[in-house]
């Protein structure tokens, strides 16, 4: 049977059958006992706050949410009064666990696998957690037309990068296709292009060459080709990083000439064809604050953007591009959007289901529902306010960050080497050095 490499086909098999909650086994390091959250404000991003409301969860996944909910006798209890209860944050594009894609001998590497690159023991990975994120979206760099595979991760606690890949029961990873147009992939040399019309060329000339391998013209096995088989497929989800506003048109025209399902990413001037993007049903992955030091492309960034885009009709998502913005700021960010314009909902939503439902994963990620994997976080109050932390994380029904816990405070306040067992060991050898200098 082919590998299945995306949420679609995954869905597609659960409505013929099989148990949606199934499908990737019980989820690593689950409670054994019941655990039921009390007295707690729940967000569940599937309907109305829950005032007073309680949520248990056993064995990895969402048993009962709600205002009147049976308890079983023999369940752990937590009141959470005066805390909230969210979904965990689906980032739609990262670049943590020391991600790479492909090199400069290139404009078109498809076959690559970000897979092949990541780091689960990679400390911003849990600097993530401490910052809400549970699933996300890591990707290669943009520096390509098409720089690879990117890797849907779990942010679960995992010594290897299978242990933390969100994936299909026959431990296929899940992941989309990283592309970009604009300045990042224009240099001019070794095969790259030096203007956006040659960029759209080199696509299409490859899309082209595709169609013919994919319609059975496969004299030896070509992994790019195969590759570019799921995108044109529709199995593998295209994530384009653009900016500009003609980009954006133009990865409109190559999705009407492929049939491609895309994504964009960044999108800083999509404000300027919302109402394109809301007709052809184009979902928009968006940034509030974009590349440091400052980039001709993001000139027109504007803070209201996402919320344009959300009265234009469009679904839209806010990501981190970590460490453009570091994944400990998302709650701060998505509170600029509404700042901006976006409504309160709709921000909230943006941090978790529609970015679920843009990768294809909602059937187990971004609301809080019986059957979907416990992966929530526990606030201290308002999302959306300054003097607000996250206290807890929880990944498939395992606590994986605690603020009360000394090691994990480190990983949400601590700056550049936090979490490095050699930067605790010098901390711990400065504090013993003055304690004996006392």
């Amino acid at each position: 049977m082919k590998a299945i490499t995306t949420m679609r086909a995954v869905t597609a098999l659960a409505g013929s059958g099989i148990a949606a909650a199934s499908l990737a086994g019980s989820p690593a390091n689950a409670q054994e006992r019941a655990i039921a959250f009390t007295d707690a404000t729940i967000l569940t991003m599937a309907g109305e706050t829950i005032e007073d409301g309680t949520l248990v969860i056993e064995d990895g996944r969402i048993v009962a949410v709600g205002s009147d909910v049976a308890v079983p006798a023999d369940a752990e209890r937590r009141s959470m009064e005066g805390r909230v209860i969210m979904p965990g944050i689906v980032d739609t594009h990262s670049h943590i666990g020391q991600v790479s894609g492909a090199d400069s001998s290139g404009p078109i590497q498809p076959e690559v696998r970000a897979l092949d690159s990541i780091n689960a023991l990679s400390s911003n990975i849990a600097k993530a957690r401490a910052g809400g994120v549970t699933t996300a979206n890591v990707m290669p760099g943009s520096g390509h037309l098409m720089s690879g595979q990117t890797y849907y991760m779990k942010l679960r606690d995992g010594k290897t990068a299978e242990d933390i890949a969100f994936e299909y029961k026959d431990g296929v990873a899940l992941g989309g296709m990283k592309m970009a147009n604009g300045t990042n992939s224009m240099r001019g040399n070794g095969g790259f292009p030096g203007t956006r019309a040659k960029s759209a060329a080199l696509v299409r000339e490859t899309f082209v060459e595709a169609q013919s391998y994919c319609d059975g013209d496969k004299k030896k096995r070509d992994l790019a080709k195969e590759a570019l088989c799921e995108v044109l497929s529709g199995e593998r989800l295209v994530h384009f990083h653009t900016h500009r506003a003609d980009d954006i048109m133009t990865v409109l025209r190559l999705k009407r000439e492929f049939g491609f399902d895309v994504l964009i990413q960044h999108g800083t001037e999509t404000y300027k064809v919302a109402d394109k993007l809301a007709e052809a049903g184009i979902p928009v992955s968006n940034i509030t604050l974009d590349a440091p030091g400052g980039k001709l492309e993001t000139m027109d960034l504007r803070l209201d953007n996402a919320g344009i885009l959300e009265r234009a009709g469009v679904l839209v998502s806010i990501h981190s591009d970590d460490p453009i913005v570091d994944s400990r700021m998302m709650l701060r960010e998505a509170a600029m959007a509404v700042r901006g314009g976006m409504s309160r909902d709709g921000a909230l939503k943006a941090l978790t289901i529609n970015g679920a439902k843009q990768m294809r994963l909602d059937e187990r990620v971004g609301s809080l529902e019986p059957g979907k994997d416990a992966d929530f976080l526990i606030l201290s109050g308002d999302p959306f306010s300054v003097y607000t932390h996250v206290l807890e994380t929880w990944v498939e029904g395992a606590k994986l960050f605690d603020r009360s816990r000394e090691e994990d405070l480190v990983m949400a306040t601590g700056g550049y080497g936090a979490g490095s067992p050699l930067e605790a060991s010098h901390h711990h050898w400065e504090i013993a050095a003055g304690e004996a200098g006392q």
